[in-house]
């Protein structure tokens, strides 16, 4: 998570907030700091003062938008419905204005995340539909619910073959533990992050010797690979 703020106490404040959700952070002091981040981290969502010095919320967002469909959500002090209409036309996501409470950030945070993740996979449109499965030494059956390490088949919990299916229909991908816990348990899931954590170490236990498929980007969450 990209937090472009000028002012110390805000950008703790909101550091704070994120660091407490399970979000990772970095840090901006205005645009055009912002954008050499980009290049060399791993973003999911910016959230965007528009009051700055150097390079204001609206022009970031300007030289964001010739590269790059990474949702922001801009924070003002103003609330004039003209500078909300502008942001929302430059392409930010959504638009909060100070003060705001904690809950309502990490809601509208929420709430982008899951449109976003929805749009890009409809874009990506190549979720595997074949019954049986397979990478490495493991064959999973969608049809049967169903895996085999080495031809012996193995149990896994309701979830964990969901989590391990989620995975193996997107191959190579990198994904959060919000987006894997939306995906994978559903948007009224009430548990945390660890949850996910949890049913990944198991899933690696039972997949021995291949359960490192499952690899961690730091950071960031997990992806299912070809370890060959």
């Amino acid at each position: 998570m990209l937090i472009v703020e000028d002012e110390r106490t805000m950008q703790r404040l909101l550091t704070l907030h994120l660091t407490k959700e399970g979000f990772e952070t970095i840090t901006a002091d205005h645009g055009e700091e912002a954008i050499s981040l980009l290049s060399s981290h791993q973003i999911d969502l910016a959230v965007v003062d528009v009051m700055m010095p150097v390079m204001d919320g609206f022009d970031f967002v300007k030289k964001l938008r010739e590269t790059s469909t990474l949702p922001v959500i801009f924070l003002t002090a103003r609330s004039d419905e003209k500078d909300r209409i502008e942001g929302l036309m430059l392409g930010g996501d959504d638009y909060l204005s100070k003060p705001f409470s904690k809950g309502e950030l990490i809601a509208r945070i929420q709430a982008v995340l899951r449109r976003t993740y929805q749009r890009n996979r409809n874009i990506i449109g190549h979720i595997d539909e074949r019954e049986i499965l397979s990478l490495e030494g493991i064959q999973l059956n969608r049809k049967a619910r169903s895996v085999k390490v080495d031809q012996i088949p193995i149990s896994l919990t309701v979830k964990e073959f969901d989590l391990l299916l989620f995975l193996f229909e997107h191959q190579g991908q990198v994904f959060t533990r919000e987006h894997l816990l939306t995906s994978v348990w559903g948007l009224d899931y009430e548990g945390t992050e660890r949850t996910v954590d949890t049913h990944i170490k198991t899933l690696r236990m039972k997949l021995k010797p291949y359960g490192n498929v499952i690899q961690t980007v730091w950071g960031i969450g997990y992806k299912l690979v070809d370890i060959e």
